[in-house]
This record gives C-alpha cells, sequence and structure tokens, in this order.
C-alpha cells in the first residue's frame, strides 16, 4: 500500500511561523489544478501495481481550492492510478474557509478525513501567528463538520510566548470537547526567514522557552491519554481505529508519490523532491517535465533515517531490522549509542524493540541524533 500526497501551495496570508512553500496570490490556482492533475498522469508508471490507500491534500492551505477543483484532483488520482476500495483521503483545512456550504459540498465528494488548522482557542494567540481565522470561526466549523464527518482531526500548537500551562491546558479541554477522534499537536519552532524568527531578533517577542514547552507536552500527553488517546507519533494522537494512515506510513517509511510544487516523494531507495516555484513548476509541467531533483540513499542514510522515524512512533526502532537490513556492525553501534539513554531512562529496549520512554518522548530527535551513523 502506497500514498499520494498533493501540495496545495496557496494561503490567503502568511502565518508568522510557517515556512512551508505556498504563494499568497491566487491568479494561477486553476492553472495548478490542471498542472497537478497531469503531474499525477505523468508519474502514474511510478506506482505501476501498486495500490494507493492514502490520497493527502496538504499546504498551504488545500481548503482555498473549490469543490469542484478538489474532485477533479481526486479524479485524476482514480484515473491514473489503482486505489484502495476505501482509501483515506484527507483535506487540510483552514476555519475561515468552512462555512456550512463548503463543508456539504465537501462531504458529498470521496473526500473523508478533515484535518482542520485551529493551533489555538484563544484570539491573542491566532493573532500572535497572524492566522486568518478567529476562535467563533474555528468552533462552529468543528460543530459543523462533525454533522458530515465522523473522522476528523485538529491542529493545535503548544510552546507560543507566554502561554501559561493553564491556558495551554484550557486549549487541550476545549479540543477534547467536541468529541473529535485525532490531534495533531506540534511545538512552535523558530524557522529562518519567518516573521516570527525577525519578531524574536528584533526583542519584539521573548525567545522561545524549550522548558516551557517540554511542560506543555507533558500536558497534553497526560490530558488526551485520560481521554482515550494514544500517542503513536510524538506529534500526532489517536483513538484507535483513527491513527492517520497517510502519517503512519510516512513514520513507517512506506513509499509515497509527491505532486506539486515542494511536494517530496519516497519509494523505498530514492527521495525526490519537487521545485518550490509556482511559476518554474507550471512552466516544467506544460512541457511535460517533472522538475523534481533525487537522490539515493545510501546504507547510512537509511539507517539514520530509521533510528529518526522509529524513535518518534509507538512502534520504535527494530533490533532485529537492524540486524538483517544493516548488519551487525550497525546493530551494535546503535546500542552502544543507546546505552546511556538507556541507563537515564529515555529509552527502553522491549521485545527487540528500541523505544522512547514517557522520559525521553520529547526529546526523541535529540537521542536519534546521537545514535546516527556519522560518515
Amino acid at each position: 500500500m502506497s500514498g499520494i500526497y498533493i501540495h496545495i501551495p496557496f494561503c490567503k496570508q502568511a502565518c508568522h511561523y510557517c515556512d512551508f512553500h505556498f504563494s499568497t496570490t491566487m491568479g494561477k490556482k486553476k492553472a495548478m489544478v490542471t498542472a497537478l492533475c497531469k503531474e499525477l498522469a505523468l508519474r502514474n508508471s511510478e506506482f505501476e501495481n501498486t495500490v494507493v490507500s492514502t490520497i493527502y491534500f496538504g499546504g498551504g492551505t488545500p481548503s482555498v481550492l473549490e469543490t469542484a477543483e478538489i474532485q477533479q484532483i481526486i479524479t485524476a488520482v482514480y484515473a491514473h492510478y489503482i486505489v484502495a476500495e476505501n482509501p483515506e483521503i484527507t483535506l487540510e483545512a483552514n476555519p475561515d474557509d468552512l462555512s456550512d456550504e463548503k463543508i456539504i459540498q465537501l462531504s458529498k465528494t470521496p473526500v473523508n478525513r478533515l484535518s482542520i488548522g485551529v493551533q489555538s482557542f484563544f484570539e491573542e494567540d491566532l493573532k500572535l501567528m497572524n492566522r486568518a481565522h478567529n476562535v467563533e470561526e474555528a468552533i462552529k466549523s468543528i460543530n459543523t463538520a462533525s454533522k458530515y464527518f465522523n473522522n476528523i482531526s485538529i491542529d493545535l500548537i503548544y510552546g507560543m510566548p507566554n502561554m501559561s500551562n493553564q491556558r495551554w491546558l484550557e486549549n487541550i479541554e476545549t479540543a477534547l470537547s467536541f468529541k473529535i477522534p485525532h490531534i495533531s499537536s506540534y511545538a512552535l519552532t523558530v524557522e529562518p526567514n519567518t516573521a516570527l524568527a525577525s519578531f524574536i531578533k528584533k526583542g519584539k517577542l521573548k525567545p522561545l522557552d524549550e522548558a516551557a514547552a517540554q511542560a506543555h507536552f507533558k500536558i497534553l500527553n497526560e490530558t488526551v491519554e485520560k481521554a482515550g488517546f494514544i500517542c503513536y507519533e510524538i506529534s500526532n494522537f489517536g483513538k484507535p481505529g483513527y491513527f492517520s494512515e497517510n502519517n503512519t506510513a510516512y513514520w513507517q517509511q512506506k513509499s509515497y508519490v509527491g505532486i506539486g510544487p515542494s511536494a517530496h516523494s519516497f519509494d523505498g531507495i530514492r527521495r525526490g523532491w519537487n521545485i518550490n516555484n509556482n511559476t518554474k513548476y507550471l512552466k516544467a509541467i506544460g512541457a511535460e517535465v517533472i522538475p523534481m531533483e533525487t537522490e539515493t540513499l545510501t546504507k547510512t542514510d537509511a539507517y539514520n533515517e530509521y533510528i529518526m522515524t522509529g524513535l518518534r512512533t509507538i512502534w520504535g526502532v527494530s533490533l532485529e531490522k537492524i540486524k538483517v537490513d544493516f548488519g551487525a556492525d550497525y546493530h551494535s553501534y546503535l546500542l552502544k549509542q543507546a546505552d546511556k539513554f538507556i541507563w537515564e531512562e529515555l529509552l527502553n529496549i522491549k521485545d527487540e524493540v528500541l523505544l522512547t520512554t514517557k522520559k525521553g518522548e520529547f526529546l526523541a530527535d535529540g537521542i536519534a541524533a546521537d545514535l546516527f551513523m556519522v560518515g
């Protein structure tokens, strides 16, 4: 089973923390939809005899598309790929796009999962992030969407400047009050060349506090666990039966095709990434050229990626897989590097699987980096 990721490179406005590829100019939206459908056709040989089990609209803001445009892209997928009988089809959506009419329209398409970018239920946070919606729109969109979709995820951001533990807890409890089955939650990070980075550099905002973010993560974990959620990946919390199939495939290193400007692809051996320029992308696709760079993973690259992705999940790192796929030297190196983290109770080994402990979960990326094979 494999997946298709479709990048919609448009947003109404730029969030202060975001460094994803997008344009706030919508003039090329129609041409982009046509090009996405054409790229799907051009690349269908990559998934020959492979069943597509997930289709994911990311961005950018996919919900800026008209429902008919979303349907046009889904139709192109079905025309050129073998699609599973009941695929997971996710649309990332912002609350300000989800009018009652839009939600009803979407419910009549094959889209069966909504990922709603709420980020916070406090106006102060939304203004700081420069989000296009307000709290009232967020609440209304979730309430209406819940009438038509049973598979809904909400995005929340923690580690915000001046966000107290109490306010973060209120954010989580508000999200839980909607009885949705999935929450994706991320620590705010400062990416280069973003407005947030500029505000901090100029002293308009305090630098982010990692200790506060770690405390927020602990509160999040404990609170949603009591509500029946499982942290199946550091940033993803789902009730049983509602883990994101798309996200799970990424962390389990399954193959996927990335369609659209800046979209990434992986076939198990090679990684590829499309050009992150809308104009150049449209021109290349118009000439039936895939504007993509690729790299073939070395044995060490593949090992490091497996360590990084595995430690972030409840499935961990299989020591048997390390031995079989990479050899005895990698296996012994991993155990040697992991020893101090096991002693510090940040990692443990259970049934020949290396896992982060609750204490080590938030630190997984840093721990993984110390387990990497260098050179």
